[in-house]
Order: structure tokens, then sequence, then C-alpha cells
């Protein structure tokens, strides 16, 4: 009876392995990765601090971007903190209840993103291709709503997950081989079955990553087709810039979360897996604030206002 006892015992807290076992890694990965942990918050709660203190940049466009600095900011701050300690200290534990918020407050913000960029990419086909409507279209109660409508679907969603995550129990092993509270490794380690989990999940990253993704396409292809038919040079190239810009960003989330969640598979698993959420998690925060304003004249222009005062 006592083996049995044994086997029963619950774990009520996980090991995160982090990025690396080396020793000789953990102080330069520590500085390295809080030096990226800095400018991204710098850049993205400073593009929200510079986009609502200055008049020229309260346009729906810009609203977006606060928007999406907001969730980019979440995202990072959910994921490197802890990270930052792991490489520091001995003790890698990490609750149950710890482990379930690291992963709602990422997923959320995951989901965030890609509404917003939809909501931006509807944006910029309003702008393109209807602009006497525009500011009839894009009012600021809309607006408003839209971003509001994008953080209550991401907190919602990810509701379902964390409460089918709450029925499974982990008995097998409680070493998570991640840097992170990621949902795919906690299935390996669960010992209750997960198949609903698993289905539930593949369900909803498809439908909302193909959802959204389709849309942003339609919504470029169409704004695409309108640029080709300005007449003017330097209205071409403006809309060209914007939208660029745009596109990228778009381009390596979904590039992303598409190679992580919807065809994981060939190679070895475990760093490619890494990599890729580490572009996600860590690297298209840092990125996004500097893809969106440093081509961008409007946000330079306010900068420099900013630094005159």
């Amino acid at each position: 009876s006592n083996m049995a006892e044994e086997n029963v015992t619950l774990v009520t807290e996980f090991v995160l392995t982090g990025l690396t076992h080396r020793p000789g890694l953990q102080v330069p990965l520590f500085l390295v990765f809080l030096v990226i942990y800095l400018i991204t918050m710098v850049g993205n709660l400073g593009l929200i601090a510079l986009i609502w203190k200055d008049p020229h940049l309260h346009t729906p466009m810009y609203f977006f971007l606060s928007g999406l600095a907001l969730a980019d900011a979440c995202t990072s701050s959910s994921v490197t903190p802890k990270m930052l300690i792991n490489f520091l200290s001995k003790n890698h534990k990490i609750s149950l209840a710890e482990c379930f918020t690291q992963f709602y407050f990422l997923g959320s913000s995951a989901t965030i993103e890609c509404f917003l960029l939809l909501v931006m990419a509807y944006d910029r086909y309003v702008a393109i291709c209807n602009p006497l409507l525009y500011p009839v279209v894009m009012s600021n109660s809309l607006c408003t709503q839209l971003i509001g409508a994008s953080y209550f679907v991401g907190f919602l969603h990810l509701v379902i997950h964390v409460g089918l995550l709450v029925r499974l129990t982990f008995c097998r092993s409680n070493v998570i081989h991640y840097y992170y509270c990621e949902i795919l490794q906690l299935f390996k380690i669960s010992c209750t079955d997960s198949t609903v989990n698993m289905f539930v999940l593949l369900i909803f990253s498809i439908f909302i990553q193909a959802f959204t993704f389709l849309n942003i396409i339609v919504s470029y292809i169409k704004v695409f087709l309108a640029i080709l038919k300005k007449k003017s040079e330097k209205g071409r190239r403006k809309a060209f810039s914007t939208c660029g810009a745009h596109l990228f960003s778009v381009s390596l989330f979904y590039g992303t979360l598409f190679l992580i969640y919807v065809c994981p598979g060939s190679g070895p698993v475990e760093d490619k897996e890494n990599m890729f959420s580490l572009f996600y998690t860590i690297v298209i925060p840092l990125l996004n604030p500097f893809i969106y304003s440093l081509r961008n004249r409007e946000v330079i222009g306010a900068l420099r206002r900013g630094m005159k005062k």
C-alpha cells in the first residue's frame, strides 16, 4: 500500500529547466535578456506615453498601436522576469498557481495581439479604400469598442483553457523542459488524459489564427490594390511604408505562432520549439514598437517635440 500511496503523490509545484543547463552561460544570458527586457518595456511603454501625450498622434491608428504596445509589454512581462530570476537562482521552482497565471497572461496577450492586428488592418483598409468615410466610420467610440472587444475576447478565451487545465492532475514528473509554463509541455507531464484539452486548444488556435490572419490578408490585398490606383507618388510611398511595417509585424507574429502551434513535429523538437517561442515571447515584443515607429515621420516628430519640452 505504501508504494501505491507514493505513486499518487500529486505535484503542487513544477521545476522549469530554463534555456540552458550550462553554468557558464547563465550570467551572460541573464544580462542579454535583462537588456532586451528593459528595451522592450521602455520601447512599448514609451510609445504608449508618447501617443497619449502628443495630440498629433490622437488618431485611430495610434490608439490601436498603443493597445498593441500594451499587449506586447504584457507578453514580455509574463515570461521574462521569471526567466531572469531562474538564470541567477539555483531554485527553479514555480507553483501550480504561478504556472497557470503565467500561461493565462501569455495566452491572453497573444490572443489580444491577433485581434488587434486584425483591427489595425481594418483601420488601414478604411483609411485607404474609403478615405472620405474614414472619420465617420472610425469614430472614437468605435475605436474604444474594438480595443475593448479585443482585450475582452483575449481574457475570456484563456479562461476556457485554464478552466480545462484545472481538471488535470500532475503526478508523473514535475519537470517542465522549457523556460516558461507552456501548455503543450503541461499536457506532456499530466497524469489525466489531456485529449479534450488538446482538442479544444487546437480548435481555438486554428480558428482564431485562421480567422484573423485571413481577414488581415484580405484587408491588405484590397489596400495594395487601392494604393496602386493612387495618382500621387508621395501618397503611394507613404501608404506603402505604413502598410509595409504592419505587414512585416503581422508576418513575424503569425509565422512564429503557426510554426509553434499548427505544425509542431519534425526535427529536434525541444531546441526548435524553444527558438520559435523565444521569438514570439521575447523578440516580437522587442521589435514591434521599433517596426511601427522608426520609419514613421509622425512618431519621430512627436519624439522630437517631446525632447524639446
